[in-house]
């Protein structure tokens, strides 16, 4: 589980965003977290200390003087053995509080005494005019200034009505974040392209030609690779997976699309992971209308031509960025994997077994180098992905 012997401290404001703190609580429990939460006095009018108490399975602070708290320097030794801290929902007033070093109430007395650190995240909620209010937008200014995280606002409805910026982010988003916050930044400063997904050779209009490849593993190391703080661009062929919180994503749907993208996009990229199961072949003869059924059962002849080889081409490149490609074979992967990683002429090639990966949560790796292979025993996709992110960034120091 990614949190797993964490201990984070959840503060709490006066929002309707708070019927989401209760299930982004539950989440931090479920990934192996131990959560503390610290209540403001408004934020217990929209969800009650009981329910968060009955939650977390530890009591919930309100106020220094509350009975739980044996002493009257809570608000400096609360947060003494936390990993993180997070208040969300954060509201306007709170927001303005921490810029400018107001400490009225526990909460606040908590965030302006935690040791420096900590990792310290808001996930601001609030109205759209109040979060586009001049003092709003300074305040938000100073906390990025003083090395506070701010998570989102995301954009839709509220709960007032109004459409814009001021939703406060989903559990799962937040989620993302405080794990994200908690692992080491070996790629800070970098911008890394990863394709993932299939690609989608179209026959006719309604039908095409593609691979079992469900995505995950180009997914996962997309989020490992921002949570080492990489700036991310995925390209990505049709899958139904949600793009991680803070990356951006290109839709493509053919090989040559993705082709033209990564090399529209590759020219300033630190580090370039083609993770993608890209079609060898497109059809050539695809037809503009649905193809029909011929009365004597003749099957339609296709013909085929070769897509681009977006690995090599990028390979090839005169300024090329780290090259790390992947290889799903169905048999002698040791042979094969090693061949591919010649020929596309790459420091890295990352093999498995497709049969074994494509769809499925966890997977087996192995490292081909100019120096040998290693493996990387079977496990969860997403801890795969931030151990072959941690071996990438080695290779460049």
């Amino acid at each position: 589980m990614e949190l797993t012997g964490k201990k984070i401290i959840l503060g709490l404001t006066g929002g309707i965003a708070c019927y989401k703190s209760a299930e982004f609580l539950r989440e931090m429990i479920r990934a192996g977290a131990s959560v503390n939460v610290v209540m403001t006095q408004n934020a217990t009018q929209f969800i009650t200390p009981m329910t968060m108490q009955a939650l977390s399975g530890n009591p919930v602070y309100v106020s220094q003087w509350d009975e739980p708290i044996t002493n009257a320097l809570a608000h400096i030794h609360i947060t003494r053995d936390a990993d993180a801290f997070v208040v969300a929902p954060c509201t306007a007033n709170f927001m303005a509080k921490l810029a400018n070093g107001i400490a009225d109430d526990l909460l606040s007395s908590l965030s302006l005494a935690r040791p420096r650190h900590l990792p310290f995240m808001v996930a601001p909620a609030m109205n759209v005019e109040m979060w586009q209010n001049p003092a709003t937008q300074r305040n938000l200014a100073q906390l990025r200034e003083d090395g506070i995280g701010v998570l989102g606002p995301a954009s839709g409805a509220q709960a007032c009505g109004d459409v814009g910026m001021g939703r406060m982010l989903e559990p799962l988003e937040l989620l993302q974040e405080v794990v994200a916050a908690l692992q080491p930044k070996s790629l800070a400063g970098k911008r890394v392209l990863i394709t993932a997904g299939p690609t989608f050779e179209p026959i006719d209009p309604v039908r095409g030609i593609t691979n079992l490849s469900s995505g995950k593993m180009g997914y996962a190391l997309a989020r490992a690779a921002r949570e080492a703080g990489a700036e991310v661009l995925l390209v990505s062929g049709p899958t139904a997976l949600a793009t991680p919180y803070g990356i951006t994503r290109i839709d493509v749907q053919t090989a040559q699309q993705m082709y033209d993208t990564v090399m529209g996009n590759v020219s300033d990229q630190d580090i370039f992971i083609a993770v993608a199961a890209v079609a060898d072949w497109r059809v050539a003869n695809a037809s503009t209308q649905k193809m029909k059924k011929s009365e004597k059962g003749d099957a339609p002849q296709l013909q085929f031509a070769q897509n681009p080889d977006i690995l090599a081409s990028v390979a090839a490149l005169k300024k090329r960025p780290y090259c790390v490609g992947f290889a799903a074979e169905s048999e002698d992967l040791l042979k094969h994997a090693e061949a591919k990683r010649k020929s596309k002429n790459i420091p890295l090639l990352v093999g498995n077994i497709g049969h074994e990966t494509f769809g499925k949560d966890e997977n087996t790796l192995v490292l081909f180098d100019d120096k040998g292979h290693v493996e990387l025993p079977r496990s969860d996709k997403q801890d795969l992905a931030r151990q072959l992110i941690a071996n990438v960034a080695k290779r460049l120091t």
